[in-house]
């Protein structure tokens, strides 16, 4: 795999970057996770190696399916709420780290209950680890509930109520996720869709990790402000033309694209067609532990392997910050930060600019 030369990854470490699509059991820590495993009697491996091993998902995954199935053991080990309080504090530590300045996280409340945690104490958990997460940092935190495709429509519903209450709490956004294959249609969860926009959520959906154009085509009936993935769009220049129409970002993570065998290696991911094409892009890791990855190094892969330029990247962080699920008071003095940071550095503009 190409990296870009040193002087280019020290640039990008020091970029202000922001990240819209991320999952939370995607990114449990290593050492977090044997040490929880041994505390909450989780069978799992008992060395660090077997336990990254077993967290990070194959390079190359048969299909969707099969990535999925990376998620059971993290999910096992988040199943109270110290250690998803804990999990995601670290998430935002981590991020804070590599100059993300803004971060969506997100993740599905539903899959943590399965030890009698109640819904609403799992997600005050997951918001008092996001508060503390950005108290202790500065970068700013907003949370997403996921629901399942294939959870009860009816489950969905009492969820996208539940999160609505936090909204005013950092939990702004909604999403649905899952297996695409299994439960193609979106508008099974119609009522939990309506019922999230009712509580003040705003709404993504994740399309095109099966099926194709038509999928990502589909997610389209739900009303989305953004889809997560939808590479597949790259197919159907009429697609393309109508979220470019519509202005719906894709939420683009490649690297987790070739994993699950969306596209063939990173040389073949749509980012720069689709960003040529005048279609809205954003840039993310979609999972940092189960990909092996940090947004900077997805930043520097996106110039290497993919064919970004550094302006044509800047661009693409920069305009995270206006499709983000935050008001714009939030948004207001981050903009400013990143802005004043681009205009001195030369590498970033156009060339003639």
């Amino acid at each position: 795999m190409r990296t870009p030369e040193p002087a280019i990854s020290r640039l990008l470490e020091a970029m202000p970057k922001a990240e819209l699509h991320l999952h939370l059991d995607g990114s449990v820590r290593v050492g977090t996770a044997l040490e929880l495993a041994r505390t909450r009697g989780v069978d799992a491996p008992a060395t660090w190696r077997g336990m990254f091993d077993a967290l990070v998902a194959p390079e190359r995954c048969r299909d969707q399916a099969e990535l999925l199935r990376a998620f059971d053991l993290p999910i096992a080990l988040m199943q109270d709420a110290e250690a998803l309080e804990r999990i995601t504090t670290e998430l935002v530590q981590s991020k804070a780290a590599e100059n993300v300045r803004y971060v969506e996280i997100r993740w599905g409340p539903l899959l943590h209950v399965a030890r009698g945690l109640p819904l609403a104490d799992g997600i005050e958990a997951v918001v008092r680890g996001a508060e503390a997460g950005a108290a202790s940092t500065g970068t700013v935190v907003r949370l997403l509930a996921t629901a399942l495709r294939s959870h009860d429509p009816a489950d969905n519903v009492r969820l996208a109520e539940a999160a609505s209450r936090f909204r005013y709490r950092g939990l702004t956004g909604w999403d649905l996720a899952g297996p695409e294959a299994a439960y193609p249609d979106p508008l099974l969860h119609r009522d939990a869709f309506e019922a999230a926009r009712a509580g003040g959520l705003r709404i993504t959906v994740h399309a095109g990790e099966w099926g194709g154009a038509a999928q990502v085509r589909r997610a389209l009936a739900v009303a989305p402000e953004r889809i997560a993935h939808g590479e597949a769009a790259s197919q159907d220049s009429s697609l393309v033309a109508e979220l470019r129409a519509l202005g719906i970002p894709l939420d683009l993570c490649p690297t987790s694209n070739v994993q699950a065998g969306i596209v063939a290696s990173l040389a073949d991911h749509a980012l720069v067609r689709l960003h040529r094409a005048g279609a809205p892009v954003t840039l993310s890791t979609d999972d940092t532990t189960v990909s092996d990855l940090s947004l900077t190094e997805e930043y520097g892969r996106a110039v290497a392997e993919i064919g970004l330029t550094l302006p044509e990247l800047w661009a693409i962080d920069r305009y995270a910050l206006e499709v983000a699920f935050a008001d714009a008071a939030t948004l207001a003095p981050l903009r400013q930060e990143f802005d004043a940071w681009a205009d001195g550095i030369a590498e970033m503009k156009p060339a003639g600019a």
